[in-house]
């Protein structure tokens, strides 16, 4: 009884070689799985399971098919991008690194360098003489005093999940934008510095233009000031962002520089 048990237990069960296992898919089909896991569980744990997983975790045509789910692939950019998965981890990570731009939260994650004058104040948009801003979802801007009226905001890279190796060896662009406008009646002046620092608050390098006189009288539109940093010294670790002015007639009040809609993101300038 005991040998008839154990043939019939044999006949059960499927031998080891008639198994198959995930090892077992087509590379198509293997692409296709692991490109539905987050990103980081790709390289910190897929990756390390085997030599097959570490070859299609690295293979273009995952990281290209993540873009195509995530919607940052369009058919132009094949010839564009030259390391999906750079590009992939830049698009996933982009965001406006620039805290409360709009003045939402008061003046919550700002550094009030100077507030001379009446001070910084908040205003609501739009302001005097109808000078709409042409995001219509902007809603407030700064506004500075008949003294100097200076902010600013630090950003750690690496607290914002930019590493240093991906810093260092792709250096993405870093695109600066900002806003800024006069009232009709009164003439004033906008400064504007962008600092990328080292570990240790080096500046590396430094985009500060000369400041912008705006006569009284003037058309009183919303203006952009962009600026791409592009080819930067290795060892970028912080952003120092640092805007403002005052007003030219020396009047009581708020009559200075307006500013609003401030963003600093990481490229690739192409994302969708």
């Amino acid at each position: 009884m005991g040998g008839a048990s154990s043939a019939r237990g044999g006949g059960d069960s499927p031998s080891r070689s008639a198994m198959t296992t995930i090892g077992d898919l087509p590379e198509d089909v293997l692409v296709e799985l692991l490109s539905l896991l987050p990103a980081r569980d790709l390289l910190r744990t897929c990756r390390l399971v085997c030599t097959q997983w570490r070859y299609v975790v690295d293979l273009t045509t995952l990281w290209k098919r993540k873009c195509q789910r995530d919607g940052f692939y369009c058919q132009s950019l094949d010839r564009s991008v030259s390391d999906w998965k750079v590009f992939y981890m830049l698009c996933h990570l982009k965001k406006n690194l620039i805290k409360n731009p709009c003045a939402e939260e008061n003046f919550k994650h700002w550094t009030i360098d100077e507030n001379g004058g009446d001070k910084w104040k908040i205003e609501d948009l739009p302001g005097a003489h109808g000078n709409h801003m042409p995001d219509t979802r902007v809603h407030k801007y700064f506004v500075t005093s008949y003294m100097p009226c200076l902010k600013s905001q630090l950003i750690t890279l690496n607290k914002e999940g930019y590493c240093n190796e991906l810093m260092d060896e792709k250096r993405p662009e870093i695109t600066v934008k900002d806003w800024y406008s006069a009232r009709f009646d009164c003439g004033c002046i906008y400064e504007l510095t962008v600092r990328l620092l080292s570990k240790d608050y080096i500046v590396l390098e430094e985009f500060h233009p000369e400041p912008v006189i705006i006569e009284q009288w003037s058309d009183a539109k919303w203006r952009e000031i962009s600026h791409t940093f592009q080819n930067y010294p290795k060892g970028v670790r912080h952003i120092w962002f640092q805007h403002g002015g005052k007003d030219t007639q020396f009047w009581a009040g708020w009559y200075g520089i307006r500013v609003t809609n401030t963003s600093i993101t990481i490229g690739p300038q192409t994302a969708l």
